[in-house]
């Protein structure tokens, strides 16, 4: 069945807006909060490419669902992912949701497809967004941050279990974390209680992140059993983003 349609645009939670700032440097451009760390960066000879190490870990959503017909996005940014998904998941239904009015109008200088028929962005709050969808959804990808770090509504019991709810059964819910323990481990511990058990997590390579997958946990048993054969099921291109791994020869950890 065609994803159900998605909730009408609302209007953004009211909050202190964050000016994000662009910063070229030769053939790229990156979004950043402040000088710290990057959120997203474009290669402008090829837009719709992963560039940073996170993006491509957030990617092996593809072993769980190769073939996403319905997918939730908390969290713009310069838009990598869904560039990227909107390209190569031709058959996936994509919703967007943003909080930040000052991100959604970044979105032609990152070059976001407009909106259409199977792609929209939304000016909301995600987490009231998961709270709301009537959509069931096959991926949900969590990836929102500002410049004090993940909001605590993207991080609570209440959000990770709305979140399970808005998957199908053989659903998976992607979130990019902190990588340092002391932010992270806490938000771990209500992913791993709102699906049983079933999280896995790994830390990317040139960064500051914490990537965790939560599947119900038969699903994840069945995608961890046969990862590698999966993997190899995937067109090339998919495949060959999934194997883009930096220094460190022996692939994801969820391959193992």
């Amino acid at each position: 069945m065609p994803a159900e349609s998605p909730l009408p645009p609302q209007p953004a939670t009211p909050h202190p807006e964050i000016r994000p700032e662009i910063h070229t440097e030769g053939r790229r451009v990156s979004l950043r909060f402040n000088m710290d760390s990057i959120q997203s960066t474009m290669n402008l000879d090829d837009p719709t490419r992963l560039e940073l190490e996170y993006t491509r870990a957030m990617m092996l959503f593809l072993l769980f669902q190769p073939a996403p017909r319905a997918m939730l996005m908390i969290g713009l940014g310069g838009g990598s992912l869904p560039k990227y998904c909107h390209r190569h998941l031709p058959g996936a239904d994509i919703t967007v949701v943003e909080i930040n009015p000052a991100v959604i109008a970044l979105r032609e200088v990152f070059q976001v497809p407009p909106d259409g028929a199977r792609f929209r962005v939304l000016a909301d709050d995600g987490a009231r967004h998961v709270r709301a969808t009537p959509v069931s959804h096959d991926v949900i990808l969590v990836d929102g941050f500002n410049a004090d770090g993940q909001p605590e509504a993207l991080g609570t019991a209440d959000f990770y279990d709305a979140c399970r709810a808005a998957l199908q059964p053989d659903g998976v819910l992607v979130v990019n974390l902190d990588s340092d323990p002391a932010a992270s481990d806490p938000l771990l511990a209500r992913l791993e209680q709102a699906f049983d058990g079933g999280v896995k997590t790994m830390l990317t390579d040139g960064g500051t992140n914490r990537i965790a997958l939560a599947a119900a946990p038969a699903h994840m048993r069945e995608v961890r059993r046969h990862a590698r054969r999966r993997l190899q099921a995937l067109p090339e291109v998919l495949r060959d983003t999934l194997n883009q791994r930096t220094g460190s020869p022996g692939g994801w950890p969820v391959l193992g």
